[in-house]
């Protein structure tokens, strides 16, 4: 049987000569009608250049294909070797065969146009669609990929909506023209397993409609194990193994790929969380949360009455000394939101946030999700370290570099880096950049937003470690918000669950985890995808996120608690 696609000795190269630079050395694979294919690597490793050499969109990226054939097979019986094909025949191809979702939505979305207008764009160039139709379209593929008030979204503009939200607005755009093959390039990295396994879902429910192929890059083996058919590991620009699924998962043969492997988080509900005697011992709460509302407002129109966006709706926690406090939930219930207005970021609402009684005035610190967005790029790294000491008030001296040197060393970088730039380290080096720069005015609170979400599996692995270590050193307690509850079990001593703007579940990480009891933290967990579920079967889960908009006036009832164990408390749900 003929393959949809056919890659054979692909090698990609950038700059001047690529030849010389070249990134992606000798790649084949192909890949049947209605397969998925899973290309797993860590950055670096060419797998998202060999992707995007299938529709040449490398070409726009500075790459160019310097040898090699890739045979596409089209809908029309005809075959095209896309390496050779010119620019006007490759337009033809690009949405209608060969679709492609990316990883960054708010680089891949116009920010001058709403999303409806987008997504209307896109039924519009490979439909056909226009006027009502196409926003009746566009509103029922939003609702596919499960963002809330659908039909109000559509006339957001994208700077408007969380990074999850984003990113599903363009798997809705990807979808909208029904390609024979799509390309997900990390499609799931910046969103809650819940929501990941609604895409899944509905991925896996096109792929048994439709017939359509699938490349899907990523660092997660775990949701590997449970979308591919075949798996092929990238290192260096080769492809270093390749197989089914389950040869790949029970009997890696090559050296990376067992590192690999061997570097995923594996979620075991509770069992390797961190033990409760590395807390410091003490009753009194660095930072205590109480009540705490942060509410943006809404105006819906010009004499319509204003509402409110309830981000956050009494939320309550105390965050002991040396103790790391997880907030889970999804894209847009609040967790980001709660840890700003602690920074003073966002203005609350009402609540109360009070520091320990006669603590001295440290400054809470923030690592960010984005090192790169982080990090001025015109600044080398003396000077990024220096920012915060010298708006602190204090002189760049030998003592204060001094300071760069040991911090720099704490978090396993050499001091000849201090001329250095940004550009010139690793995804993994940068954050790790980040986590000494928040330590340089010695806070005993950091604010870790997805801080390991956007790393490398092995990556990831080695900054958690560095973050245990740095904690017990320097007697550090972290406010630790993911969706990524593998990690969360490796780090966390306490978890809080967050739903539409509150709390649902408060307690220790082991009770949490075990023994769940919110249907939401149920539903959590059972999203979290794992190595041993093969050729998952993701469940379209038809609950509906409730909207976060209420009307001028409207004050949530009072929460009702239960006690689920020692230090677990579950909100009551309302009955249906």
């Amino acid at each position: 049987m003929t393959p949809l696609l056919s890659v054979r000795d692909l090698r990609v190269g950038f700059g001047q000569n690529p030849a010389a630079n070249e990134v992606v050395k000798g790649v084949s694979f192909d890949l049947a009608a209605g397969e998925t294919l899973a290309i797993v690597g860590e950055s670096g490793s060419g797998k998202s250049v060999t992707a995007l050499s299938v529709n040449r969109l490398v070409d726009f990226g500075g790459g160019r294909i310097t040898n090699g054939s890739i045979i596409l097979q089209r809908s029309d019986g005809s075959t095209l070797d896309v390496a050779k094909a010119e620019e006007k025949v490759l337009r033809t191809i690009r949405g209608r065969d060969v679709g492609m979702i990316f990883q960054e939505p708010m680089t891949s979305l116009n920010p001058v146009h709403t999303v409806g207008a987008q997504i209307e764009e896109a039924f519009k160039l490979n439909r056909g669609l226009h006027g009502a139709e196409a926003e009746r379209a566009a509103l029922d593929v939003l609702d596919r990929v499960r963002i809330p008030d659908a039909k109000s979204r559509l006339a957001y503009y994208p700077h408007q909506l969380s990074g999850g939200m984003r990113q599903r607005v363009m798997i809705a755009m990807a979808l909208a023209s029904s390609p024979r093959l799509l390309i997900a390039d990390e499609p799931t990295t910046a969103l809650d397993v819940t929501v990941q396994a609604q895409i899944m879902a509905l991925l896996a429910e096109l792929r048994a409609e439709t017939g359509m192929s699938m490349i899907f890059i990523t660092h997660d083996i775990g949701l590997v194990a449970g979308i591919a058919d075949r798996i092929m590991v990238m290192q260096h620009g080769l492809a270093v193994e390749q197989n089914t699924t389950d040869a790949v998962l029970d009997n890696p043969q090559h050296d990376y790929t067992k590192h690999l492997l061997n570097a995923v988080p594996h979620f075991t509900s509770g069992k390797a969380v961190r033990a409760d005697g590395e807390r410091a011992a003490t009753s009194e709460p660095i930072i205590k949360v109480d009540d705490l509302v942060v509410r943006f407002p809404v105006k819906k129109g010009l004499f319509q009455p204003k509402g409110a966006i309830h981000a956050v709706d009494g939320v309550s926690f105390d965050l002991m000394p040396g103790e790391t406090l997880a907030i889970v939930g999804e894209s847009g219930s609040g967790k980001s939101t709660t840890a700003r207005a602690i920074l003073g970021l966002v203005e609350k609402h009402r609540g109360a946030i009070a520091a320990k009684p006669g603590r001295s005035r440290r400054p809470i610190q923030m690592v960010f999700q984005d090192p790169f967005a982080s990090l001025n790029p015109r600044l080398n790294v003396e000077a990024l370290m220096a920012e915060p000491a010298i708006a602190n008030g204090q002189k760049l001296d030998d003592a204060l570099r001094d300071r760069m040197r040991f911090l720099l060393d704490r978090v396993g970088l050499p001091a000849d880096v201090l001329n250095r730039y940004p550009h010139q380290f690793s995804g993994g080096q940068r954050q790790r950049l980040c986590i000494a720069r928040v330590l340089m005015l010695n806070p005993d609170v950091v604010v870790l937003d997805e801080a390991v979400s956007a790393l490398d599996v092995s990556v990831q692995a080695r900054v958690l470690d560095l973050l245990v270590d740095l904690q017990r050193e320097f007697s550090l307690a972290y406010l630790f918000i993911s969706h990524d509850m593998a990690v969360v079990e490796r780090i966390a001593h306490r978890i809080a669950v967050m739903y539409a703007g509150q709390i649902v579940e408060i307690g220790e990480a082991r009770s949490v985890l075990s023994d769940p009891q919110h249907s939401y933290t149920k539903r959590l967990i059972s999203a979290v995808p794992a190595i041993e579920r093969r050729r998952q079967h993701f469940a379209i889960d038809a609950t509906q996120v409730p909207s976060l908009v209420r009307p001028a006036g409207y004050e949530p009832p009072p929460a009702n608690w239960r006690e689920a164990g020692q230090d677990h408390r579950v909100r009551i749900e309302e009955a249906k």
